[in-house]
């Protein structure tokens, strides 16, 4: 016996909108996330193993494809990690390398002209010491040698 039942244009409208509302509440406050991680990667794998039919269970090369896969999504991560570190490294060497010369930065609309006085190597990139001010090392875009017809485009 198959029990069927039909919705009116207005019920379908409103259960429609009803869930909605639901998902935005269990939403609220949450950002999208865009990439598996590795930590969601292992929930899955654990998941399709609690799940999986004791009769017919997973084949060996199917798990060890997953294993590898997994093995290169954290490889994957660790260097992102490293890259993220050596730009930041590079960066700071090029700021070090600016100190004692006039730089032409960028504060919002305003353009900003002086002498490295000193720098910071803060978690966030090198921070550059001009006219008493901090600022950070993109926002530069000319180096100058303070020689009479020498200026570096950054």
């Amino acid at each position: 016996m198959a029990l069927q039942s039909v919705l009116s244009a207005q019920d379908m409208l409103d259960l429609t909108q009803t869930v909605k509302e639901h998902n935005s509440k269990i939403n609220e406050g949450k950002t999208p996330q865009q990439n598996l991680g590795k930590d969601d990667f292992l929930k899955l794998l654990i998941t399709q193993l609690s799940y999986q039919d004791p009769t017919a269970p997973m084949e060996d090369k199917e798990f060890i494809a997953q294993m590898a896969q997994f093995s290169t999504l954290d490889q994957m991560t660790s260097m992102a990690g490293d890259f993220a570190r050596l730009t930041n490294m590079l960066a700071g060497n090029e700021a070090v390398s600016a100190l004692g010369k006039s730089v032409e930065l960028y504060e919002g609309e305003d353009v900003v002209q002086g002498a490295v006085k000193a720098v910071s190597r803060g978690g966030g990139g090198p921070q550059i010491l001009v006219n008493g001010s901090y600022y950070s090392w993109e926002q530069v875009v000319k180096v100058f040698d303070d020689s009479p017809s020498s200026t570096v485009e950054k």
